[in-house]
Order: structure tokens, then sequence, then C-alpha cells
């Protein structure tokens, strides 16, 4: 008997935030030498999504040419001083037709790696109308693969809300997937002290 047809991912980077709490731009900040952002990259295309579009928006030249080398699509929210959502929106109006969820990351999780994020995709396959979502501090959060059927109320998101809003209203329909280490994000300069 064949193999049935594994679903199709896409994956979305969201890259154009401003850091202003940090004052730099963490997406250029090197762990082992390399920007987080290059980092989360090569980790989403671990999964191997049908695509993987990065949401660019403050300095977007500057964070393009850190990823230019890469099998992805970079795209501009012209409006991602909104917040979060401005730049899910652009993300998934850029994503092929093709794919049945899509993989949401963010690049200030230091510690996340290929392995959660493919632990992510598989436990979405098992169930692809639900959403597979990261479980720390408490709470369902991204990275998270959320199943196309969300894709509209994810445009219908307005300020600095993103994924985590839909995975709260909806829990019902996440599968968590336990990422204790992602609870550490990269927003201030005492983050910044302690991931040093």
């Amino acid at each position: 008997m064949p193999r049935a047809r594994e679903p199709a991912h896409a994956a979305i980077l969201l890259a154009a935030g401003a850091s202003t709490r940090l004052g730099r731009a963490k997406q250029l900040i090197e762990i082992d030498g390399e920007p987080l952002l290059r980092r989360a990259a090569r980790a989403l295309l671990e999964t191997s999504p049908n695509a993987l579009v990065v949401v660019l928006g403050h300095d977007a030249d500057a964070l393009g040419a850190c990823v230019a080398d890469l099998p992805l699509l970079c795209v501009v929210a012209r409006d991602h001083a909104e917040g979060l959502a401005a730049s899910l929106r652009a993300g998934i109006a850029a994503l092929p037709a093709e794919c049945e969820g899509t993989l949401v990351a963010l690049t200030d999780q230091p510690a996340l790696g290929g392995a959660h994020l493919r632990a992510l995709r598989d436990a979405w396959r098992t169930t692809p109308v639900r959403a597979a979502a990261s479980a720390y501090a408490g709470v369902l959060g991204v990275p998270a693969l959320l199943p196309r059927a969300w894709f509209a109320d994810a445009m219908q998101l307005r300020g600095d809300t993103g994924a985590r809003a839909l995975l709260r209203a909806r829990a019902a329909e996440v599968v968590a997937v336990a990422a204790p280490a992602l609870a550490g994000d990269l927003d201030s300069p005492d983050d910044l002290a302690r991931l040093r």
C-alpha cells in the first residue's frame, strides 16, 4: 500500500521589528559567529518547507543581506511599525497556494533549533487540521505551525498581536510541544547580558 502524502507546509520568519527596547537590531546579534536571523532561517529550512518567507521591515536592506544566499523569499511589511500583526499578514499574503499550513517563528529565541521545529512539523502532520505550538512558561506560543484554515483569522489581527492570540483563542485545536528553553527570549539589554 503506498504511503500517504505528507501535508505540505511553508514557513514564515518574522523579522521586521525595530528592537527598540534592546537599542539595536536583535536580528543581527551573533551566537557562535552567526546572526540570530540567519540561525532561525537555517533552522526553519531544516523542516523542508515548500517556501520560507522572511518578513522584514526596519533596516530591511541590512537584514536581507544577512540571508541573501539562502533559499527563501524576503518581503517587506510596509506597515511593520503597527506591530506583529502586520508582519504576520505580510508573511501569509506571500505564501504559496499549495501550502496546507505555515510554521511561524521569531528571531529573538536564542535557544531555537531545528530539532524543535521538526518536532512541531511532525506533530502537525499527524492532525493537520489542528495547530502545533510550542509550550513554555505556562503558555502556548511561537514557533507554531498554523493550519491553512486559520489563515483568514490571522489576516484579521491588528496591532502588536501575533499568533499567540490565535493559539489562546483556539487552544482546544492545538497540539502542544514542550519547549521550556524557549521561555528565554531577547528583548532587553539585560536579556543580552544573560545571553553573553
